[in-house]
C-alpha cells in the first residue's frame, strides 16, 4: 500500500489472483512418483490367474469330491466327512501315511547327515575340479525317477549287482530278493531316495558354505579351534537358511513320491511299501474309489502343509 503524492490518501495495490494449490505427489524411492496401487497388482494378475487356474482350483476341486462316494462314472452320493474318517480309521491308509514318515528319514534325515560332511570336507580341502564334482553329484536330480526306479529294480534284482558285491566279498548269505522281503523292501525303496536326494542338498550347502568369509575361519584357527570345532561354530551356523531350504524339498520328495514305488515294488510286498500318492493313485484309477482317493490326497497336502511350516518356523527361530 502507497500514498497518493497529490492528496496524500492511501493506494491499495492490486490483489494478485489466487491459483488452486498443486495436487501433492507422493515420491518415489528414487524420487519419482509412486504409481496408483492397482499398478503393482497388474503385474501380479497374470501369474495368479495361472496359479489360481492350475493350482487352487484343482485343490478346490480335490476338496469338494473327497465330500462324495463316487466311482468317476455314475452320480455321485454326499457323505460328507466319511471319506477323510477312513482315512484316520483304516489300517491299510494309515500304515500308508507311516510308510511315508519312515521314508522322510531315507529321503531327508540320511542325505542331510551326508550332505553336511561333503560339503565340509569339500569347502575345507578345496579339491580341485570342484564344479564337475557338482555335477557329478547333482546328476541324480536331472534323471527322471522312473529310471533311477528301473535302475535300482535291476540292481535290488536276486542277480543285480547289490547280490553279487556281497558274493564277491565273500558275504553271499546275505544276498537276498530285496524289493521281495517284507523286513527290507521299504528301506531299499529309501536308500534309492536317498541316493537321488543327497546331490541336490549336498549343492545346496556348498552354495551356503561358500559365501561364509574366510576371515571367520583363520580367526577361529588362530584361536586354536579344530576342524570340528569349525563345523559347529561357523560353517553350521552359516548355512541354517540352506539346511532349510534342503529339509524343506526332501520332505516334500519323501512324502509326495509315487513313480519310485511304483515301478520298484508297485506297493508290495502286500503292502509294505504303499505311501499315500500310491493309495490316491490305486484307489481313484484301480478301485474306482474316487472320493476317498480325493480325501487321500487332500490330507497328504495338509500333512506335507504342517511338516514343512513346522520346519520353516523352526529354520526362521535358529536364525535369529
Amino acid at each position: 500500500m502507497a500514498d497518493d503524492e497529490r492528496t496524500g490518501t492511501p493506494i491499495l495495490a492490486p490483489a494478485r489472483p489466487h491459483s488452486a494449490p498443486a495436487p501433492a505427489v507422493r515420491a518415489g524411492p528414487r524420487g519419482g512418483a509412486t504409481p496408483p496401487a492397482w499398478v503393482p497388482l497388474a503385474y501380479l494378475a497374470p501369474g495368479f490367474v495361472v496359479y489360481a487356474a492350475f493350482v487352487l482350483y484343482p485343490l478346490g476341486r480335490a476338496v469338494h469330491l473327497s465330500l462324495f462316494d463316487w466311482d468317476g462314472l455314475t452320480l455321485a452320493s454326499f457323505v460328507g466327512l466319511d471319506n477323510y474318517v477312513e482315512v484316520v480309521t483304516d489300517e491299510k491308509l494309515r500304515a500308508a501315511f507311516g510308510h511315508a514318515l519312515v521314508l522322510i528319514v531315507y529321503f531327508a534325515g540320511l542325505p542331510t547327515v551326508i550332505g553336511l560332511a561333503l560339503a565340509a570336507v569339500l569347502n575345507r580341502a578345496k579339491v580341485r575340479g570342484l564344479a564337475f564334482f557338482r555335477t557329478v553329484v547333482f546328476l541324480p536330480q536331472v534323471v527322471a525317477m522312473v529310471v533311477v526306479g528301473v535302475a535300482w529294480r535291476r540292481l535290488y534284482a536276486p542277480d543285480g549287482s547289490v547280490n553279487d558285491l556281497l558274493r564277491a566279498v565273500g558275504l553271499g548269505g546275505l544276498s537276498r530278493a530285496w524289493l521281495g522281503d517284507t523286513a527290507l523292501a521299504l528301506p531299499a525303496v529309501g536308500v534309492a531316495g536317498a541316493w537321488v536326494q543327497t546331490g541336490l542338498v549336498t549343492v545346496l550347502l556348498m552354495a551356503g558354505m561358500s559365501r561364509v568369509p574366510g576371515d571367520l575361519y583363520e580367526a577361529a584357527r588362530l584361536d586354536g579351534a579344530g576342524a570340528v570345532r569349525e563345523f559347529f561354530a561357523i560353517t553350521l551356523p552359516s548355512v541354517r537358511g540352506e539346511l532349510a531350504v534342503a529339509l524343506t524339498l526332501t520332505v516334500i520328495a519323501a512324502l509326495k513320491t509315487f513313480d519310485l514305488i511304483y515301478v520298484t515294488t508297485g506297493g508290495g510286498p502286500g503292502d509294505r511299501t504303499t505311501v499315500p500318492s500310491f493309495e490316491v493313485y490305486n484307489r481313484a484309477f484301480r478301485l474306482g474309489e474316487v472320493g476317498s482317493a480325493a480325501a487321500v490326497g487332500v490330507t497328504l497336502t495338509v500333512v506335507i502343509f504342517v511338516i514343512n511350516l513346522a520346519i520353516a518356523r523352526i529354520g526362521e527361530r535358529s536364525g535369529r
